[in-house]
């Protein structure tokens, strides 16, 4: 464990040093300990922080700092997953998100089910649902229409159209706003590729960010559905800020720290 224990005074890249190294160790390290280990005020801290962050060491997060999330660290490849290896990707996790999410429809209620591995878990718990009836789903998503194909007439299945981009098997612009344009239903579910409190909630697909934002205006209540992995991630298309959506669904190994800054901005965040 870094000591960082000193009785005399530290020059800026030392304290700068140390703290990146506290960082990298304990995961989350508050303002107030920094102030407290180095004798020196909150503001110094902070500023510390500040100047790891510019320098792209660190990430800042309400009253502290955790280790910065680069591509290096986090194994994210650099280029888009195809639908069939995000699948392969966090299986648990996306499950109990999908299994919670589905928990807050009613029935009678008509939902966007947007494309994505995690909103194809919600899929599949909506259809285990022995107790839901007469239920729309709207959804660009070619896997998701299929998986809910058994289920009618028991939910209505509406396609939003568009042209369809493989990696996805998703359906975009042009044409995939037509519908969306006419429509508002009861609940949105989002997904994602990076949940930030100051970047909002963003994609690795720029047309499919575009459909996205439409699903969000067509929802009496929008909710993104993102397992801990995706939080602190920022990526290409930017979908929302996140004072655009209502709640958060994501897994109890979300990042705390991350958590509480979605909380402060105002996102009500629900642990699966």
């Amino acid at each position: 464990m870094t000591d960082v224990a000193t009785h005399s005074p530290l020059d800026a890249p030392r304290r700068r040093e140390l703290a990146l190294a506290l960082v990298a160790e304990r995961g989350f390290v508050r303002v107030a300990e920094l102030s407290s280990a180095f004798g020196v005020t909150t503001v110094t801290a902070r500023a510390d922080l500040d100047a790891l962050e510019r320098r792209g060491e660190i990430r800042r997060v309400h009253g502290g700092a955790v280790p910065v999330s680069s591509a290096l660290e986090t194994g994210r490849p650099d280029r888009e997953p195809t639908f069939e290896e995000a699948l392969a990707a966090s299986v648990e996790p996306k499950r109990r998100v999908g299994e919670h999410a589905a928990s807050l429809v009613r029935s009678g209620q008509s939902i966007i089910l947007d494309v994505g591995t995690t909103t194809l878990q919600v899929a599949r718990a909506l259809r285990a649902r022995a107790d839901l009836e007469d239920l729309v789903v709207f959804t660009n998503g070619l896997s998701i229409a299929l998986e809910l194909e058994v289920e009618i007439p028991r939910f209505t299945v509406v396609v939003t159209g568009g042209t369809l981009r493989p990696k996805q098997h998703s359906l975009v612009h042009p044409l995939a706003g037509s519908m969306l344009d006419e429509v508002h239903v009861d609940l949105a579910f989002i997904g994602c590729n990076g949940v930030d409190p100051v970047h909002g909630v963003t994609n690795a697909n720029l047309p499919e960010a575009a459909v996205k934002a439409l699903m969000l205006r067509a929802a009496a209540r929008s909710i993104v559905v993102a397992d801990g992995s995706k939080l602190g991630e920022v990526h290409l298309g930017r979908i929302a800020p996140i004072d655009a959506f209502d709640e958060l669904v994501t897994d109890a190994a979300a990042p705390l720290p991350l958590v509480a800054e979605l909380e402060a901005a105002g996102l009500a965040v629900h642990l699966a």
